[in-house]
């Protein structure tokens, strides 16, 4: 991991795309080009890539030719447009946002302290996946991040601040707490140099009360204090998300992906 970080200039896309070189993980280089490959990572094969458009593209169609058409180049927005335009074998598959922090996010403040209402946020132990399960139908039911998926470690919730009000577990847990769930968040696909945050959704009756912002800010804050840095990914159209991402201190970058596959 070493090399590879010196390689990318420890980029925290490629380092989470590595997932620790893990059995079955590849890494290539060529120049000042890094491409690393990962069977399903966050429901997809994947190259995450770095470098120059002409480098990158040789390491691609390197690995193309040895794993097979299932893997998408996932980099930033500029370079995977450059290389697509330069190669009609790749299509873009999709255009979103890589959002990173390595500090734990800041205290709620103002009016955003108000809103959650004190509502603490903790992970939940796996006898809730049910119920974490049928939120998720419920409120985001695109989700790429559900209970039972391989490379999802945990679920992070905020109960229902009524039903919870003095049944509340230890710190960092909502273990023992009657209320129902409104909103969770999951440690999914973290690598050991990158925790990273997926199924984030909050019930739609308890919208607008800051809870998703507080399972979030749990989340990033227990990921960053244990990998030493904490990512996600949201549509580039999903602007409150990314208004309430950056209040908890992340910052973003435009990524694409391609994909040799026919539709």
């Amino acid at each position: 991991m070493t090399e590879l970080a010196a390689a990318c200039d420890d980029d925290s896309l490629v380092m989470w795309g590595a997932q620790g070189l893990r059995p079955g993980v590849r890494a290539w280089a060529l120049g000042e080009a890094v491409a690393v490959t990962c069977a399903d990572l966050n429901r997809r094969d994947r190259i995450t890539v770095r470098g120059p458009a002409g480098q990158v593209r040789a390491l691609v169609e390197h690995a193309l030719a040895e794993l097979g058409p299932s893997y998408r180049m996932v980099g930033s927005r500029a370079l995977v447009e450059e290389v697509v335009a330069g190669w009609p074998r790749l299509r873009i598959a999709g255009s979103f946002e890589w959002m990173d922090t390595h500090r734990p996010p800041p205290p709620p403040a103002g009016r955003h302290a108000a809103r959650a209402g004190g509502a603490r946020a903790g992970w939940l132990p796996p006898a809730r996946d049910g119920e974490v399960a049928a939120l998720l139908a419920c409120a985001a039911p695109s989700s790429w991040a559900v209970p039972g998926l391989t490379g999802i470690r945990r679920w992070a919730g905020v109960c229902h601040p009524a039903g919870a009000e003095g049944t509340e577990g230890t710190e960092g847990t909502t273990e023992g707490t009657e209320g129902g769930l409104v909103a969770v968040a999951a440690d999914a696909w973290s690598s050991p140099q990158v925790g990273f945050v997926a199924g984030v959704a909050t019930a739609v009756a308890w919208r607008g009360r800051g809870l998703g912002e507080a399972v979030c800010r749990f989340a990033l804050g227990e990921l960053v204090a244990a990998h030493g840095r904490a990512a996600l990914m949201v549509d580039t159209d999903n602007h409150a998300a990314i208004a309430v991402y950056e209040r908890l201190g992340l910052r973003g970058r435009p990524l694409a992906a391609a994909s040799a596959e026919q539709p």
